[in-house]
């Protein structure tokens, strides 16, 4: 009991300190909001074009809000010795981590139902599986969050973890499916969508919202929750091997 207690207070002093300020939670709202309209105009399309855009922009929402957050907050902890002080703390790293990550999820997750909101009263969303897209968005925060922590503990400034960050994202607005179906790129770079974990998680939101996806959803998430896995064993490696050892 006394390990979740911890876990509890870890997670609200990060929504506390990070994610609820004034500027976070207007970041997360107007980002969002931006990417609507910016995909909207650039279609050239009616409203009938929402629902073609919707699960890239909720997929981007995710991407960004999470990676840009959580990059950044656990390599500024690093900097100023303050992670140090909850490495003392009489719980298994995995916890604190998982406590350390899930306000990220949280954000990410809502930022996610932002331009939902905004879909709703421009185009008919009646035949969106939602019990398809909750878990797809719960599990594509989940991996872009602990890519972002793969990003924070591979780096010891914070302007290489946005630099690094870069490095991810903006190669997955392209090779993804957000906005450009995998189906249609270049042979080349067919293989480089699929090492990508945003993929699949575009994937179940494109076959939730418009039933065109690639693969079988079963597979889609097997998928994102073994990339999960792998990012967060990978980055509790690298802890173990840069920050303790």
């Amino acid at each position: 009991m006394k390990r979740w207690i911890a876990y509890w207070n870890i997670m609200l002093k990060d929504m506390r300190t990070y994610y609820l300020k004034p500027p976070n939670i207007s970041w997360g709202l107007i980002f969002p909001v931006a990417w609507t309209g910016m995909f909207f105009v650039k279609s050239g399309r009616g409203l009938e074009s929402i629902l073609s855009l919707l699960p890239g922009v909720m997929a981007i929402s995710i991407l960004f809000g999470t990676t840009s957050m959580l990059s950044v907050t656990v390599t500024f902890e690093k900097k100023n010795r303050s992670f140090e002080r909850l490495l003392l703390a009489p719980i298994p790293l995995e916890l604190l981590m998982l406590a350390k990550t899930s306000g990220a999820i949280l954000f990410g997750t809502i930022n996610a139902f932002v331009p939902v909101f905004i879909g709703l009263f421009l185009a008919d969303l009646s035949q969106v599986q939602w019990l398809t897209v909750i878990p797809a968005v719960v599990m594509i925060a989940i991996a872009s969050t602990f890519l972002g922590l793969f990003i924070a503990v591979s780096v010891s400034e914070v302007f290489e973890a946005q630099t690094f960050s870069n490095f991810f994202r903006f190669p997955m607005i392209f090779l993804c499916g957000l906005f450009f179906p995998v189906v249609s790129l270049p042979v080349f770079l067919k293989p480089i969508s699929f090492m990508l974990p945003l993929t699949y998680g575009v994937d179940i939101l494109h076959g939730a919202v418009q039933g065109d996806n690639m693969l079988p959803l079963w597979v889609d998430f097997l998928l994102i929750t073994l990339y999960c896995v792998v990012l967060f064993f990978i980055s509790l490696r690298n802890i173990y091997r840069k920050w303790i050892i």
